[in-house]
């Protein structure tokens, strides 16, 4: 059975008992093992005071993942636009695809990445950035990142080639910018499961316009995945995804505990109401059983490709899961 490419969606997770340091250098790691493994992308964050997550300049990380990997495209999941000047991203992913031609990815993003307070800080009193100014600062990029002959800003100045763009989003919103811009569109259901997904993905082909960039329309879809020797181990390893997923929806905010410490915390009645709609993982048990779940995803969302996040304590459980599953996917 021949089935879509798979990517990696990575945050640079902290976990209790170790450093920023610690986590960046888990990810270089990882991304090499997808590199090796033969997944298509690697993608980074954008998040902002969050003590669980060190990923907090793309750009920054993107150039150390790229450095230290030789196939693997390597990107943004996303840049979230409105905490940025669309010239300063622009500059940036130019940058990075002079030095890793042909391998750099820029997916956007409108979500500040961050409570209200830090995007403010982030912003400071600027006029300009602002939610507001999305769409605007978006073509903006999209100009200064093509051959665009009566610009008078350029982003490099003697490209050879642009880093690939992409539009990333949770609701309908992002689907139809996409459409409307003929730009390559990545579904947040791995934090966002709901029916949205279906919709948005119908509305992203029904008003498709082709653009330079491309002529139909491609969607990925990502999910959040756990593969272990058993079922039993799997869920155990994604109890720390379950603490994140509580920590993000009551404000908790912490770095990853390990397995053991999830499992003897205790929830509260409305605790286990939100994990009933928010899981932490979506698809944990064995490769098989994960392969099957990302099958079903696949043909009910009609996806080009998949990217899989994973919020666990250890990165080696990261790259057993990547092994295990690519290994699987490819069988």
């Amino acid at each position: 059975m021949a089935r879509v490419p798979l990517s990696v969606l990575d945050l640079a997770t902290v976990r209790e008992g170790h450093s920023s340091t610690d986590a960046l250098r888990s990810t270089v790691d990882i991304a090499r093992t997808a590199d090796d493994l033969g997944y298509a992308r690697f993608w980074v964050a954008e998040h902002h005071n969050m003590p669980a997550v060190a990923s907090t300049a793309p750009s920054t990380l993107i150039a150390a993942v790229a450095a230290q990997t030789a196939r693997i495209r390597v990107g943004s999941g996303g840049v979230m636009l409105p905490n940025h000047m669309p010239f300063v991203v622009a500059e940036q992913f130019a940058l990075l695809e002079a030095l890793f031609p042909g391998r750099i990815d820029l997916g956007i993003g409108r979500a500040p990445g961050t409570d209200q307070a830090t995007a403010t800080a982030l912003r400071g009193v600027s006029p300009h950035l602002t939610v507001e100014q999305f769409p605007s600062h978006l073509q903006t990029i999209l100009a200064l990142l093509s051959d665009t002959p009566d610009l008078s800003l350029r982003a490099t100045p003697a490209p050879t080639s642009y880093p690939e763009i992409w539009m990333l989003g949770s609701s309908t919103y992002g689907a139809q910018v996409a459409a409307a811009l003929g730009l390559p569109f990545c579904y947040a259901y791995h934090f966002a499961m709901s029916s949205d997904v279906d919709t948005a993905l119908r509305l992203y082909r029904e008003g498709f316009r082709p653009s330079p960039w491309r002529a139909e329309p491609h969607a990925m879809v990502s999910a959040s995945v756990i593969a272990a020797d058993t079922s039993e181990e799997a869920h155990f390893l994604a109890g720390p995804s379950r603490i994140m997923a509580l920590s993000l929806r009551t404000g908790r905010l912490g770095p990853i505990v390990s397995p053991d410490d999830a499992a003897a915390r205790e929830v509260s009645d409305l605790d286990r109401q939100i994990l009933e709609q928010l899981p932490g993982t979506q698809f944990a048990g064995t490769a098989e059983e994960v392969v099957d779940g990302l099958d079903a995803l696949v043909e009910r969302t009609a996806a080009d490709e998949l990217i899989v996040a994973g919020t666990v304590y250890d990165p080696a459980t990261r790259q057993d899961t990547l092994t295990r599953l690519m290994k699987a996917w490819t069988a």
